[in-house]
């Protein structure tokens, strides 16, 4: 075997097996640290684990637990309203912001930065500021009041019938920004030919975005419904800073539920199986979208 072809043959051993190479650690670690963890949870939601772990199998008995604990279901109610308000506000304002700024209007790059700046800033601070604006006694109510309005009243913060909504608002607030530069990449991606056309049809402006170019955006509507769910169904730290789940218990969510009840009251199986539920949700979520979504691909 000549020189050139003794290297063309480890040239072609490289070019097959370095990227497996490169991507077997962070295969592993994935494997370990994310699949190996979830199954460990599972194992302890079906032990009698407390304080401390156990490894004897216990059957449904956490489960069972979980579904006869009224604060469950109490997270559980929180959640939907919250998941529901959440990503449907959300998207509507993403896709209504995206759709001004899809326009050219001046200033796009500072208006487009504003929008996104929420999201560079972490969930503990920005339940922490919006603890702050939403505090009956610092906040907008003081500031309205000051103004020479003292019946203005917005106590949502400490009403337990309006607590959950707070929490809404902060989250809206936070994430619309980033669904709106999702929503902007796929409009900008749309070719102008089509709108052009449709307006020499005499189509107005709204009805080319309702009939055409918003239907066009599924597959963003799929990735976006997928990163909201995901976001609102592991809501914990957005809650913690700015309701502490209170209060009492009235914006309680399945987060807090499981992390109260694994590291601070002593009842890691309950923890564990409320964990496990969680991510039984999230499939419940993933496994529709990616079979519409797929459906829908492969009938394009």
């Amino acid at each position: 075997m000549s020189s050139s072809q003794s290297q063309a043959s480890l040239s072609a051993l490289a070019d097959r097996w370095l990227p497996k190479l490169v991507l077997s650690p962070t295969l592993l670690i994935s494997l370990v640290f994310v699949y190996g963890f979830i199954a460990w949870t599972g194992w302890l939601s079906l032990t009698e684990s407390r304080l401390l772990p156990q490894m004897d199998l216990a059957g449904l008995i956490q489960y069972q637990a979980l579904f006869e604990n009224d604060r469950w279901w109490t997270a559980v109610a929180n959640l939907g309203i919250f998941g529901g308000l959440f990503i449907g506000c959300t998207l509507a304002v993403g896709l209504f912001l995206a759709v001004l700024l899809d326009q050219k209007i001046r200033a796009e790059g500072t208006l487009r930065t504003i929008y996104l700046y929420p999201m560079a800033l972490s969930f503990i601070v920005t339940g922490t500021a919006w603890k702050w604006m939403l505090n009956p006694d610092m906040g907008l109510q003081k500031v309205i009041n000051d103004w020479g309005f003292p019946d203005f009243t917005f106590d949502w913060l400490v009403d337990p019938d309006k607590a959950i909504y707070t929490v809404v608002i902060a989250g809206v607030w936070q994430s619309s920004g980033f669904v709106m530069a999702l929503f902007l990449a796929g409009l900008r991606g749309i070719d102008d030919s089509i709108i052009k056309a449709a307006q020499v049809d005499g189509a107005s402006l709204p009805v080319i975005y309702w009939r055409i170019i918003i239907p066009s955006l599924r597959p963003v509507f799929f990735s976006v419904l997928l990163i909201l769910s995901h976001i609102a169904i592991k809501s914990f730290d957005l809650v913690m800073a700015l309701t502490g789940g209170g209060p009492g218990t009235a914006s309680d969510v399945p987060a807090i539920f499981m992390y109260q009840f694994a590291f601070t009251r002593g009842q890691l199986g309950l923890g564990a199986a409320s964990a496990m539920m969680m991510l039984m949700t999230i499939v419940a979520v993933l496994v529709p979208l990616m079979y519409m979504e797929t459906r829908s691909a492969k009938r394009g």
